[in-house]
């Protein structure tokens, strides 16, 4: 089967650079925070009829994974334009590569980014889940894995930087507490994307009451109100409880960037409500 998507995939990449002039670049782009709620409001935005998704997959991962491969192989992702669509990627990894946002502000000058942002202690032991099922963490404990992280992130931020072409295995798999410094990242993007393209959502908010949500987010993309949208969690892990002590260790280390996130969401986080 994965032998048959990466014959798919080429196929309709080698199709879509013929046609690259005709197709579409994202007008936005929800770049992260991983394990917020990407996967489930890029399902909710795929369903209005003027938004049209990445031909074979939600996040192309050209700004991070891929940036070497050129902006006609990007372009190739997208359909063919049509009048009053707007086209969109999801790709999480965004928000924390140190060099997607330069690429983007360069390469995509007028986009709007989409980031949601969730209680960073729980985000970060759902990454953790979520990285040791897909086998890219081989260690079991929480509470280790965050005790390691400083180690194993030592230099890759610069490595990446020195490199650009580069990836990180740790950088991109392992970064469990640095993911959750959400101030950190937008702190990044601000000086490159105008703040009045960054739109920041509380996911606790989105899942609780999504409508209102869902329908400002619309006005802030310029669409209209979609008729009857579906919201659903995706990619949802249980995982294991950690220690009470740990919980609030990890609250702590989180409380001065988590107020910095208040002029973001104009709210205070609904995890430290």
């Amino acid at each position: 089967m994965n032998a048959l998507k990466t014959t798919a995939h080429a196929v309709s990449i080698t199709a879509g650079r013929l046609t690259g002039s005709a197709r579409m670049l994202p007008s936005f782009l929800i770049v992260g925070a991983q394990r917020c709620g990407t996967t489930s409001l890029y399902r909710a935005l795929s369903q209005h009829p003027l938004v049209a998704k990445p031909v074979l997959r939600k996040g192309v991962h050209y700004f991070d994974m891929a940036y070497g491969r050129g902006m006609g192989w990007y372009r190739a992702h997208f359909p063919l334009r049509r009048a009053g669509m707007l086209a969109f990627e999801s790709a999480p990894y965004y928000l924390f590569h140190p060099l997607a946002g330069p690429r983007i502000a360069w390469d995509l000058p007028e986009v709007k980014l989409i980031v949601l942002v969730r209680d960073p202690v729980e985000r970060a032991i759902s990454a953790h889940a979520h990285e040791l099922a897909r086998g890219f963490d081989s260690e079991p404990s929480f509470a280790r894995a965050v005790e390691l992280e400083p180690e194993r992130l030592a230099g890759e931020t610069a490595r990446l930087c020195a490199a650009p072409l580069s990836a990180s295995h740790a950088h991109r798999h392992h970064a469990y507490l640095s993911r959750g410094r959400y101030a950190e990242q937008l702190a990044r993007l601000e000086p490159l994307i105008a703040r009045d393209r960054i739109k920041v959502i509380d996911s606790g908010r989105f899942f609780t009451d999504p409508l209102p949500v869902y329908a400002d987010l619309l006005d802030f993309l310029g669409l209209p109100p979609a008729a009857d949208p579906v919201f659903e969690r995706h990619n949802s892990r249980t995982h294991s409880p950690i220690a009470p002590g740990l919980r609030a260790r990890l609250s702590n280390h989180f409380l001065p960037w988590d107020a910095l996130l208040l002029p973001w969401l104009d709210a205070t986080p609904s995890w430290r409500v």
